[in-house]
């Protein structure tokens, strides 16, 4: 079992160790049982670490360091880049190989909220539960519970920082729940905050990095905090105190890992599932592809499952690559972002990636409804046929399947939303830059689409639009220059004044409103980019807007004018005492709640800029 850390145990801090990393030789056999330590260390490690010429950290260094650690650098730390393509048991492995037995110990006391200062005490309008507001995605703060006016937003100041130890990312959704915030981090620390103070109530530990919003649910006179990682497990923990009610791991497949929030109706939680296989397939020798994305229906009481749902038939032998390794089809159609409800149809609402490997299917780059009750595939419009790719096909490596893309995955949650005229419509962005409004009464036809970006591998939308019945606002990557996908963490050559743009789309008609050119760099720097990948949120007048670039802005939704503008990539005095810094703004958006908003900064995949902060501003006293 997980430990949740209170104030009834402490422990100083630990010191945060970074490792330099280097190129991965070659890539080990698959399948190998047990995975040797020794073995994976002397083909992906010894390179550069048994070097005395190398800048990486020596072995002795990293035997002096805790197994824990080695392990979240390898799984979203600065060895992330050349972790990609290795399995989590040659992870866990080859970190257990080299490191000392024993996790991190515990937060300081000074951390701790005093005994007056109680989690989840504060008003109900205090809230932002889950990914967005409302289950039906439009991630819209309504005006009593954002408690900020456009006039307060032009004079948000920062009131605290949260360092996270340890971390090059902060990529994690935060939610708040009656005046507590609660967060996942990189390293699988989760923690209970007061969302005034930044004082911490309590503190667990998960198998994998969370990078989804936590979504408290009511379960029975508890309320269960309900999330998964990044390693496929889902969790459900007391609210009030950290402790672990349950655990589950909902797919089996090694490469499954949980960005998606899950959502909640009637005491079944929905839980999307994605994958790594799309990066394993950088090795020639992997059998690619065996991973279906799926969505899977657990009771909140006790995570038993109600049903599961598959995006995909199950895979087939369909012959070998050019390197000798099997190949399968049909894969992926991962489900990236949160399920989206319609309680009125009794329906869930799933935006799917592109397949990994051929055949492609009919179901990949789609908008998928499904039964609530029993899982079922009522319909599914896609957007994009014939849309197989992984990430071999960026060096034209032997798993790279013969569509080679264009890799037009949805990552972004569809948008339910009520037109002006009162009808029903879904909104769902692509990376393709294209925005489509769906019928629900008519199987998902498409009403209208209209193009807000140029699109591609890392272009369009990615993480997450918003609406507030009148728009949809949408704002698109479209990042140009080199993406670093291996070696080094951050510092990519992006091109600083190509990227980004907000698009204000009229609902009825998908008519332009306006548009808002995004920002470049300036001054320019490795990892920066105007590409604005990072989900919007949403008050009345304002929409907010995170960019590669480490700034959040908001925008006036009557123009697009910017009426607050903060660059987040600069170091921080901590709340916690953790040395922190922000950067590129990317996955999810701010939350706003109760007069504040609260921003993670720092992303340095595929070449963006590291950091490991969350930030919380208010309007000046």
């Amino acid at each position: 079992m997980r430990h949740a850390w209170t104030s009834a145990s402490l422990l100083s801090r630990i010191a945060v160790y970074v490792l330099f990393i280097c190129a991965i030789p070659a890539a080990s056999a698959q399948n190998a049982a047990p995975v040797s330590g020794a073995e994976v260390y002397q083909k992906r490690c010894a390179t550069c670490h048994d070097q005395t010429s190398s800048q990486a950290l020596s072995r002795d260094m990293l035997q002096k360091m805790s197994a824990a650690r080695i392990l979240r650098t390898l799984d979203f730390g600065l060895m992330m880049g050349v972790a990609y393509p290795m399995k989590r048991d040659e992870r866990e492995a080859v970190a257990s190989f080299l490191g000392t037995k024993g996790g991190d110990a515990p937060p300081p006391a000074s951390t701790f909220c005093s005994a007056g200062i109680r989690p989840m005490s504060g008003p109900a309008t205090e809230s932002w539960s889950g990914w967005s507001p409302s289950s039906l995605n439009t991630r819209y703060q309504p005006a009593e519970q954002a408690g900020l006016t456009m006039g307060q937003v032009r004079h948000l100041k920062l009131k605290w920082a949260l360092g996270f130890p340890g971390d090059v990312t902060a990529f994690a959704a935060p939610t708040v729940v009656n005046g507590t915030l609660f967060v996942g981090s990189a390293g699988g620390a989760v923690q209970a905050l007061d969302a005034k103070t930044g004082c911490l109530h309590w503190m667990f530990q998960a198998n994998g990095p969370v990078r989804a919003a936590l979504l408290p649910v009511r379960n029975g006179s508890l309320y269960s905090l309900v999330f998964g990682d990044l390693t496929g497990w889902v969790y459900s923990l007391d609210a009030k105190t950290g402790k672990q009610l349950w655990k589950r791991r909902v797919e089996e497949h090694e490469a499954a890992r949980l960005t998606g929030s899950p959502v909640a109706q009637n005491g079944v939680v929905f839980v999307p599932a994605a994958s790594w296989e799309e990066s394993r397939s950088v090795d020639p020798q992997y059998p690619c592809c065996t991973f279906r994305g799926s969505l899977t229906a657990l009771r909140v009481s006790d995570g038993s499952v109600v049903w599961k749902s598959y995006m995909v038939d199950p895979p087939k032998k369909t012959g070998s690559n050019s390197a000798g390794a099997l190949q399968w089809g049909p894969s992926g159609a991962p489900v990236w972002s949160a399920p989206t409800i319609d309680a009125k149809r009794g329906l869930l609402y799933v935006t799917t990636g592109d397949n990994y490997s051929s055949p492609a299917t009919t179901t990949s780059d789609a908008v998928m409804a499904l039964d609530m009750k029993t899982g079922r595939i009522v319909w599914s419009q896609q957007v994009t046929a014939n849309d197989a790719y992984t990430s071999a096909c960026r060096s034209k490596g032997a798993n790279c399947p013969p569509e080679n893309g264009p890799d037009y995955d949805f990552g972004s949650s569809a948008l339910l939303v009520h037109s002006p005229s009162g009808r029903e419509i879904l909104v769902a962005g692509q990376k393709s830059g294209v925005v489509y409004a769906l019928d629900p009464d008519k199987k998902g036809k498409i009403l209208w689409q209209t193009r807000v970006g140029k699109g591609g591998l890392n272009g369009g939308v990615q993480w997450g639009m918003a609406s507030d019945e009148q728009k949809v606002y949408a704002a698109v990557s479209d990042v140009s220059g080199v993406m670093n996908t291996a070696g080094p963490v951050g510092g990519a050559t992006f091109d600083p004044a190509q990227g980004g743009g907000l698009t204000a789309l009229h609902l009825e008609d998908g008519e332009k409103a306006w548009f808002a050119p995004s920002h470049p760099c300036d001054p320019p720097r490795p990892g920066c980019s105007p590409g604005q990948s990072a989900a919007l949120s949403l008050i009345p007048g304002v929409v907010f807007s995170g960019s590669l670039d480490g700034h959040m802005r908001a925008f006036a939704t009557e123009d697009g004018q910017v009426v607050w503008d903060f660059d987040t990539a600069k170091e921080y005095a901590t709340v916690n005492g953790v040395q922190a810094k922000g950067g590129s703004l990317d996955g999810a958006g701010p939350v706003i709640v109760g007069g504040m908003i609260f921003v993670n900064s720092g992303y340095p995949r595929n070449g963006g800029m590291p950091g490991n902060v969350l930030l919380a501003f208010a309007p000046e006293d």
